[in-house]
């Protein structure tokens, strides 16, 4: 990672310009060219060094619903479990935690009876039961991970 990797990624945490051409002003700003910034951008995709980019939208302005979620998975299933997550497009992302409840994830839906459902079709495909952890509060934190 050089310099403007980490100029980059800085800046993305604070969302695209909204303006009719994004990439060009995040260019004119970084010093750099659009093309050369989406390159960045996906080259850090593929290597791991970012897992997602993409839009955060408030689904439940949107009419949907999500919560967090947790499964206690054995390890010999690890893997299984993690892969039928992977599958559904209501899971937002899934991770590993050193915990009772390991396997950690974030359904997200385009009603509430979806998680529901959605909760409900996991466990009958796993076995497992399906700790629900919805939001009871909203509370907005400008989080920064300066590179």
């Amino acid at each position: 990672m050089d310099e403007l990797d980490r100029q980059l990624i800085n800046r993305l945490q604070h969302g695209l310009p909204l303006v009719r051409q994004p990439w060009e002003a995040l260019a004119e700003e970084l010093g750099s060219s659009s093309a050369t910034l989406r390159a960045r951008v996906q080259a850090l995709l593929e290597d791991g060094t970012l897992t997602r980019f993409g839009p955060m939208f408030d689904i439940e302005r949107l009419g949907g619903a999500f919560t967090l979620a947790a499964l206690s998975v054995p390890e010999q299933r690890f893997d299984e479990v993690a892969a039928v997550l992977e599958a559904m497009p209501e899971v937002a992302h899934n991770y590993r935690r050193e915990h009772a409840w390991n396997m950690w994830f974030v359904l997200g839906c385009a009603t509430p009876e979806g998680v529901a459902e959605a909760i409900a079709r996991i466990e009958a495909q796993t076995g497992l039961p399906v700790l629900n952890l919805p939001k009871e509060k909203t509370f907005h934190v400008g989080l920064h991970f300066a590179v």
